[in-house]
């Protein structure tokens, strides 16, 4: 089946009592049981609701993975992944990241005694040079988030395999359309669902897959026990979005290949990071391990000063002054001040990320519409 099909289809059935094609919104907090601990696969809607298990279902497919669990947040999702590990272990990470990825592992989890290593993961070299022996999870963002650096996903999740540990990805940026962790020898995916998957703006959601059983047990465990667990009109709304995933994707990858284009000859503008330029240092990688480029960038400015960068977000019309992605309307954003604010400044600028940096999700708006707006922000 291929991907435009699973996006329908995967994982997917008519609802058994109506023929519904859509699963229903089970709105529901318990279930009739037949006799103490016997029912009809559910008992409680902590720990499954038929409304989750379908869009479980759908993104389990779409990442050809066995097993999804879903969540009620990205960062819930990489809470529960993290809770599989115990005081005394330790992970690498990459130093450009998702800065509530940062907070999560630096003000949560290491005063519980988790150890992190941050390292640029696009040489190889450093991650081999923060393997220690108590290291249980290598994790993998790509592309980053905000400076759209490329990791090889092969190489690293084979490096974590020979040092027997785990390979996780946050597969956010890309969407599975784009990139497909656990074929590229990843143990799990991650994403979050608010992004491209859901793809609307509308709903806050998570989801972990793999292939790997046994982990997936520790995962089921922290949807039971702990209840970071999405609604049922949640889990609607995000199997809604999915079904127009590709069509989504393929239009902001077209926009976004047209702003970049204006952007990287527009005078003011000191450098676009973009992995589909031929002057990205991964660009080649990129081209071997997604399926395109992606409909996220960044830019700097020559002016290169906060107060240039806030003039240049005021003066949009088109696009939205708002933190999140992957929606269809276009946004734009400024990652130190906002999305990675969390992250001290001196680490923000030695893994790359200045203050005047400008992240733009793009939509699906029209492309002539979009290169307008930035050009006349610019020119304010």
């Amino acid at each position: 089946m291929k991907f435009n099909t699973k996006a329908i289809h995967a994982g997917q059935k008519p609802e058994e009592s109506s023929g519904a094609v859509m699963p229903p919104i089970f709105q529901t907090s318990t279930y009739a049981q037949e006799a103490p601990n016997v029912n009809r696969g559910y008992d409680y809607a902590r720990v499954g609701n038929p409304t989750r298990t379908a869009l479980e279902r759908l993104i389990a497919g779409l990442e050809d993975a066995k097993y999804c669990a879903c969540f009620s947040s990205g960062v819930g999702a990489i809470d529960a992944i993290m809770k599989t590990l115990k005081p005394g272990d330790h992970v690498i990470s990459t130093n450009d990241l998702y800065g509530g990825t940062y907070r999560l592992f630096t003000q949560v989890f290491e005063p519980y005694g988790i150890e992190f290593s941050f390292v640029n993961m696009t040489r190889l070299e450093e991650v081999e040079g923060a393997i220690q022996p108590n290291t249980k999870l290598i994790w993998i963002e790509t592309p980053t988030n905000p400076l759209l650096r490329i990791i090889d996903i092969k190489a690293v999740a084979s490096f974590a395999k020979n040092h027997g540990a785990l390979s996780a990805v946050d597969n956010t940026f890309a969407s599975p359309y784009l990139q497909q962790p656990l074929n590229l020898g990843a143990d799990i995916v991650m994403h979050s669902t608010t992004k491209y998957l859901g793809g609307h703006s509308d709903v806050i959601g998570g989801a972990v897959a793999s292939s790997n059983e046994e982990f997936m047990e520790k995962i089921r465990f922290q949807v039971k026990t702990t209840g970071a667990v999405p609604g049922p009109m949640d889990c609607y709304l995000t199997l809604r979005g999915i079904k127009t995933l590709h069509i989504r994707m393929d239009r902001s990858v077209e926009n976004t290949k047209k702003v970049v284009q204006f952007l990287n000859n527009h005078p003011d503008v000191d450098h676009v990071y973009y992995p589909g330029l031929p002057d990205h240092p991964q660009h080649e990688l990129a081209t071997r391990q997604m399926k395109d480029y992606g409909a996220m960038l960044s830019f700097g400015l020559k002016d290169d000063t906060i107060e240039k960068a806030t003039r240049v977000m005021a003066a949009t019309k088109i696009f939205t002054l708002a933190e999140s992605l992957g929606g269809v309307e276009s946004l734009i954003s400024n990652p130190a001040s906002m999305t990675h604010g969390s992250i001290p400044k001196e680490v923000r600028e030695k893994a790359g990320l200045t203050d005047s940096l400008i992240r733009v999700s793009v939509g699906i708006e029209d492309e002539e519409d979009l290169v307008a707006d930035l050009d006349q922000a610019l020119t304010k």
